[in-house]
């Protein structure tokens, strides 16, 4: 493995300064046209006559369909090229968008959610592997992670700008979406589809791909070869030690962490008072987002104290949020639990690069997509399973007992980042 040095934007070369800019933009923009849809989709949903349990069948769809795409179209980014899987990507969330400005009926918004799903799948571990085998190109033995860190943190402040105003505009514009007959929500909706547009000419114009065949044949051969990829993939996590055991911690990291991003809300509110409660959960949630994108910003200066340790700082990091877990879990008051949660939220965000770093620093570029993939699907996978146990102890004991079990999760993870981290330096010497 070759020696990296350590990060220094102002030293890098022009184009490896562009190449942060432009895709530091690009996440922005695609995560900001997500973003003004994150706060009002349940809201959304209610007003157009879906029950709550007619809501969780639409997000299992979602999640289904994610799962069920997402190994074959990483493995198909990497044989037939990012962008245009990206763009596919794009077009998938553009047709989700205008079926669910379309209808009210259920099936409809089943479709709109598979095509959620199926854009989730596409983009996923696309562009990312893009940025990092270009980058590595433009900056030759340089360290990612730091790189990665302004791409996490524009990409969280797109979340977070887009939950804000996606919130804003029914409000603002409400009364002239009911004049025209549709709902208030569909707004943030339809603000979304426009900027989700010019995502897709962003791509088109600013992200550089040396071209690859795209004719039918050159298709064919690429969802051909899906099934191959797949399998190199998988014999790759289980052959290398290092990667079985990163892809084995994050599934538990998720298991533990997911219930509480998920349940939060309905926690929290409780404690707030009612006239204000939803204006406080949309201003709590944007500040999840800017909370984590703060944690990405200040991630390569706590990795810079562990000596760009990657392994030791994301042990470090999952220890920390299994005790804030619990301390969460613990607050009776809004001002307690809003601190907090803050915390809580800046360690999540610490907590990506390293992680990224150090899959990337064991995988080859021919399979970088994959395992990009294969990483997102075993981190579902748990997010699942983990959302399945903590909503079964919540209804038996309550939602701080959930949380505290989830920690124990986080104790095995961090176990499991420590041997990592020991095969991690036996692998340098």
């Amino acid at each position: 493995m070759a020696t990296e040095f350590e990060f220094s934007f102002a030293a890098l070369t022009v184009p490896a300064r562009r190449h942060i800019r432009v895709f530091q933009a690009h996440q922005f923009l695609d995560r900001f046209a997500m973003g003004l849809t994150v706060a009002v989709v349940a809201l959304a949903l209610t007003d157009r006559g879906m029950n709550l349990f007619q809501i969780s069948l639409l997000f299992g769809v979602y999640s289904l369909t994610t799962m069920a795409m997402e190994l074959p179209f990483g493995g198909l980014a990497d044989n037939i090229g990012r962008k245009p899987v990206f763009l596919a990507a794009v077009v998938a969330s553009l047709i989700s968008l205008a079926l669910f400005l379309s209808t009210s009926d259920f099936y409809v918004l089943a479709l709109s959610f598979a095509f959620i799903g199926f854009g989730r799948a596409l983009r996923s571990g696309t562009l990312d592997a893009w940025f990092v085998e270009t980058f590595n190109a433009a900056a030759p033995n340089v360290d990612a992670q730091p790189a990665l860190a302004k791409a996490q943190w524009a990409n969280a402040m797109g979340l977070a700008v887009g939950a804000v105003l996606g919130g804003l505009l029914p409000d603002l514009f409400g009364s002239v979406a009911e004049r025209l007959g549709v709902s208030v929500y569909d707004v943030s909706y339809a603000a979304s589809l426009a900027v989700m547009l010019g995502v897709f000419v962003y791509t088109l114009f600013f992200i550089v791909e040396k071209p690859r065949p795209l004719n039918p044949h050159a298709l064919k051969q690429g969802f051909a070869a899906v099934p191959l990829v797949v399998k190199d993939a998988g014999l790759l996590a289980l052959r290398h030690p290092a990667l079985s055991v990163l892809l084995a911690a994050l599934a538990f990291f998720l298991m533990a962490t997911n219930p509480v991003e998920v349940i939060w809300p309905v926690h929290a509110k409780p404690m707030l008072e009612e006239g204000h409660a939803n204006t406080i959960i949309g201003v709590l949630t944007a500040t999840y987002f800017f909370s984590i994108a703060f944690g990405a910003w200040l991630s390569p200066r706590i990795s810079r104290i562990f000596k760009r340790r990657h392994a030791i700082t994301l042990a470090a990091a999952f220890a920390c949020m299994a005790g804030v877990q619990i301390a969460l879990a613990l607050q009776g008051s809004i001002v307690g639990f809003v601190t907090v949660f803050i915390f809580y939220s800046v360690v999540l965000g610490v907590s990506e690069t390293p992680a990224s770093s150090i899959l990337h620093r064991c995988v080859e570029d021919r399979q970088r997509s994959t395992m990009l993939s294969l990483r997102s699907l075993i981190q579902q996978l748990g997010a699942a399973l983990g959302l399945v146990l903590a909503g079964a102890i919540a209804e038996v004991y309550s939602t701080p007992t959930a949380w505290m079990v989830g920690a124990v999760f986080l104790v095995i993870a961090v176990i499991l980042i420590c041997i990592l981290a020991k095969r991690l330096t036996a692998e340098i010497e």
